[in-house]
């Protein structure tokens, strides 16, 4: 029978003393068009997958063709976001970087940025470029706080990043000269599409235009601003250069050769696996002042973090881009423990809500700063060098 996951497990696996190696969750997914159904994975610079040979088995006489779909630090994004979309029920500490003083920016930029999607977590470029009240908020004591921070001297972070603990983080944004503190993230996830039926397809097409329009006559516009445009000699538009109607949306354009994207795949097998290393997260130290039973919790609320999330983003069906809609349709978690590996039952999502709050509430009891932890949001506003940044970026264009 599949055992549970309590706290007191969580607290025992990552204490110092322990020999449990970590957990690991296997996820058999599928299409929503079924089993074989295609499946787009993540495309690169040049209409490139990521692929890769790996061993389905010991036993196998040659390794396998894989394409991974998600990768490593994809997934990690995804489920800190899945954490931000549910922070009313998950009471993680959260910074929003508001950009509602900066005017007429484009409709489809966000007016708010949470620490939740910051590319480098707390080492990120929008956090050292932002403003809390009227200081710079790296020059705050919050701040100084959060930038010194190592995995080493985490108490900080605890308080107000604890994802960047079990995510990784690099602070390698301020200068050689400065602190570059760096921490390998615990918690690892990845979907990976097995025995692709094939890699070379391309989708090829054609944009069609009813009046199919074509002209030999000279066409200009401002590429950064496409609303007006002119065709035929002298009448060109301000800061207009030669263009194509293509380039304007008219017109039938083929997408052939190189200009056809990289097509979805039919793969034998969808498989997502996730690990959390304890021994990775042994390296979490709260650092002086804190004692032994406050490392080993803040250790455990990671974790409990860490399934909580898994379970927001994967535990039903998820869209990871067009064309890569996905649901779990076999789970397996296992405890990977010193006296042998045990299989576990994950629960539903108030399961993994209830474990994360008796988390969070016993490492308070025990002396592991939660500060920001069940607080509103603190508000940031940008620098002025990041506000002209912005603005320089997306100038305010005159109807």
């Amino acid at each position: 029978m599949a055992r549970n996951i309590t706290l007191k497990s969580l607290l025992r696996g990552c204490s110092d003393e322990s020999f449990d190696d970590g957990i690991r969750i296997d996820a058999d997914l599928l299409p929503l068009t079924g089993p074989g159904g295609l499946v787009k994975p993540a495309v690169y610079e040049g209409g490139t997958y990521q692929e890769d040979r790996r061993w389905a088995s010991p036993t196998d006489d040659e390794p396998t063709k894989v394409v991974v779909i998600d990768n490593v630090p994809s997934q990690a994004n995804r489920l800190e976001d899945a954490l931000r979309r549910n922070r009313n029920s998950v009471s993680i500490p959260e910074f929003v970087l508001d950009l509602s003083g900066l005017p007429n920016l484009p409709s489809h930029l966000p007016r708010t940025l949470s620490s939740l999607q910051f590319p480098h977590r707390n080492a990120d470029a929008y956090l050292r470029d932002a403003k809390l009240g009227d200081s710079d908020f790296i020059k705050t004591d919050l701040g100084k706080a959060i930038f010194g921070a190592t995995a080493q001297t985490c108490g900080p972070l605890m308080a107000w990043f604890p994802q960047a603990l079990i995510y990784g983080f690099w602070q390698s944004h301020l200068g050689k000269k400065r602190h570059n503190a760096k921490h390998a993230r615990a918690w690892v996830s990845e979907i990976v599409g097995w025995r692709p039926a094939t890699t070379d397809t391309r989708v090829f097409g054609l944009k069609a235009d009813m009046l199919n329009l074509n002209t030999d006559e000279t066409v200009s516009s401002n590429p950064n601003d496409r609303i007006e445009w002119g065709i035929g000699d002298g009448l060109g538009v301000e800061g207009g250069e030669k263009d194509k109607l293509s380039e304007l949306g008219h017109g039938q354009v083929p997408f052939m050769g190189d200009d056809a994207t990289a097509a979805a795949i039919s793969f034998a097998r969808v498989a997502q696996r996730a690990t959390v290393s304890f021994a990775q997260l042994r390296r979490v130290t709260l650092g002086d002042g804190y004692s032994l039973d406050a490392d080993t919790a803040a250790r455990a609320l990671l974790v409990a973090l860490g399934l909580h999330a898994h379970q927001l983003a994967f535990g039903r069906g998820f869209a990871l881009r067009s064309g890569a809609e996905l649901r779990p349709q076999e789970i397996r978690a296992t405890w990977l423990g010193s006296d042998g590996d045990q299989p576990f039952d994950l629960g539903d999502i108030d399961a993994s809500r209830q474990l994360l709050e008796a988390a969070r509430v016993h490492a308070g009891s025990v002396g592991v700063p939660v500060d920001g932890w069940g607080q509103e949001p603190t508000i940031l506003t940008p620098k002025d060098n990041l506000a002209r940044a912005i603005r320089s970026t997306w100038p305010e264009i005159n109807d």
